[in-house]
């Protein structure tokens, strides 16, 4: 072939000039026979379509290439011919061996190749699909035609589809493992332990001091508290020097947790160098141990929740790790995100169970004194620690004729409003006891007054009153468990109290139940969650706390009802009162 059609800047306008080459010693006598009248046609035909397309020779050397293609090798076309696809293109990963397939046995194939050609590009690797079938004449194989369609921005959606799929996957995963628990602390070793399995070498996360917590370094630097440290086992050693979780850590202005919160927005610090190291560090004197460790990447993300600061996670990377990279900086941010929500969480939850327990407290560490031939002991002991704070409450009032109340109650629901909700229904009772007469009166009243006051939580309670003088008792309930009687030969009876509705209905009737008040009998009341259980029926669980024997004095009664009834980790709050009475 002595001439060859080709494309130039102007093909695209339908204009085209031949392009005249000297054949290449050897070549078949096809392609030295190639009338110009052929390529004429051939390139009317394929010049103007968007595939590119080429024709090669056996030996996978250009015989033809239409415009598109040279446009999309940069290489003009009349330098295409002659030449491999590798001395073309060079950068280009062109699966000769699927051509030399399709040369061989004339089964068409379809392959992918990728790579970079001569033409510029923004992309990171281009990626082409490639048809491919043989060219025979005469039962003489001649060469291959191949017909590319660039795929390159499509591949790059797919790939940010599966990094999309990746990133939702991996959240939904941390949703399960990060979280669990409404404590702080276990919720950023949570997170530093993810981070670790999924993305770093080693994780540390520190929050902000709260308020009050820690004074301001004078120096202008920033102060958090590391509050969980995770890394993997070959660097698990090298990172105990660097801290320990509970100690607050300093940070020097324009460090890179100061940068990441002052911009609330990722840091990447990649092959630090010494100077660099002390420069992005918490403070310079650990940048050996660092260096020891070879760390050679940090990211450092922030934690925001509601639009203010929580705290920074910082993951490093050593080894043979790769760098971190803008993916990994938004995958590390979303964790965060999330994370932060969570954390944010159990502050405000430790902050509110930190005040409900201190008010709970302050209400029943003063119960009303009784009289002196009446031994009263109380005790309190709060659901676990990732439940709010009930509205258990007890009180003790001596009245003016010799006779002691005692009282017992649970406000229904939990934290500050329950434990507000229990003050009131304690001042309340004071006032009511000191005017009417039996326990009855006294819850009807008492219904009364919250029904009028439109409260909005109802509350069960049970009173008792003791009556020395007359050696009897008189109990009244509302909606609450029974009492409970040790009687001094160790059996333990439960009063059949009738149990009236809790206070707060309005409308409500309620019975008294007198018995005998004798000298050795020990009384206990309690609250539900001393005895109620998941799956229990609650017959059975007031069963095992008649099975309680002794009568001992209240103090020590209430340690062996703890010990033997009480659940490990109560779900609900346990208020408890045990009183005796004394007189010969």
């Amino acid at each position: 072939m002595d001439r060859q059609r080709a494309g130039d800047e102007g093909a695209g306008k339908g204009e085209s000039e031949d392009v005249g080459v000297e054949a290449p010693e050897g070549d078949p006598g096809f392609w030295h026979v190639w009338s110009a009248r052929v390529r004429e046609l051939l390139g009317q035909i394929l010049d103007g379509t968007p595939a590119a397309i080429a024709v090669l020779d056996t030996e996978l050397r250009f015989r033809y290439v239409n415009a598109t293609l040279a446009h999309m090798n940069g290489v003009p076309a009349a330098e295409h011919l002659g030449r491999t696809v590798a001395e073309v293109v060079p950068g280009v990963e062109a699966r000769e061996d699927v051509l030399r397939a399709v040369i061989a046995d004339g089964i068409p194939r379809e392959t992918i190749s990728s790579g970079h050609t001569q033409a510029d590009s923004p992309l990171e690797r281009r990626y082409w699909h490639g048809a491919y079938h043989r060219l025979k004449q005469d039962g003489r194989t001649l060469g291959i035609v191949g017909i590319v369609l660039e795929i390159s921005a499509a591949r790059q959606e797919q790939r940010e589809l599966e990094r999309a799929r990746e990133r939702l996957a991996l959240l939904d995963e941390a949703a399960t493992r990060v979280g669990t628990t409404l404590d702080m602390d276990t919720t950023c070793q949570e997170l530093a332990e993810f981070l670790v399995a999924k993305l770093a070498d080693a994780a540390t996360v520190k929050v902000l001091p709260e308020h009050g917590t820690s004074r301001t370094p004078r120096d202008g630097s920033l102060r958090l508290r590391r509050v969980a440290l995770a890394a993997v086992p070959e660097l698990e050693v090298m990172m105990r020097p660097l801290g320990r979780p509970g100690e607050y850590v300093d940070h020097q202005p324009g460090s890179s947790v100061v940068r990441c919160l002052e911009a609330g927005r990722p840091v990447i610090d990649n092959l630090m160098d010494e100077q660099d190291m002390g420069n992005a560090a918490a403070h310079t004197g650990n940048v050996s141990a660092y260096l020891a460790a070879g760390i050679h990447s940090a990211l450092i993300v922030p934690l925001t929740a509601r639009g203010h600061d929580v705290g920074t996670v910082t993951m490093v990377r050593a080894g043979d790790s790769p760098l971190f990279d803008e993916t990994d900086a938004v995958i590390a941010q979303d964790l965060a995100g999330r994370a932060a929500i969570s954390l944010d969480n159990a502050r405000r939850y430790t902050t509110e169970h930190n005040a409900v327990v201190q008010l709970q407290r302050a209400l029943l560490a003063e119960p009303g004194r009784p009289h002196p031939d009446i031994d009263v002991a109380y005790r309190y002991r709060p659901a676990g620690r990732g439940v709010l704070v009930g509205g258990d409450w007890y009180e003790t009032v001596a009245l003016d004729d010799g006779r002691t109340l005692l009282a017992l109650g649970d406000v229904m629901g939990h934290g500050l409003e329950a434990a507000v909700a229990m003050s009131r229904y304690q001042a309340m009772l004071r006032v009511v006891a000191a005017r009417e007469p039996g326990p009855d009166r006294i819850l009807l009243e008492l219904d009364h007054l919250l029904h009028t006051t439109a409260a909005d939580r109802p509350a069960t309670c049970v009173i008792a009153i003791a009556d020395p003088r007359r050696g009897i008792c008189t109990y009244a309930s509302a909606g609450h468990l029974p009492p409970v009687v040790f009687r001094p030969d160790g059996r333990a009876t439960l009063l059949p109290v009738p149990p009236g509705p809790p206070l707060g209905t309005g409308h409500s009737r309620y019975v008294s139940f007198t018995a005998p008040c004798e000298p050795g009998h020990t009384l206990l009341l309690y609250t539900d969650g001393l005895i109620e259980r998941r799956h229990e029926d609650i017959d059975a669980s007031l069963c095992r706390l008649t099975r309680i024997r002794g009568c001992p004095a209240p103090e020590d009664l209430l340690d062996l009802v703890l010990d033997r009834v009480a659940p490990a980790d109560p779900e609900d709050d346990i208020a408890l009162v045990a009183a005796r009475y004394n007189r010969a």
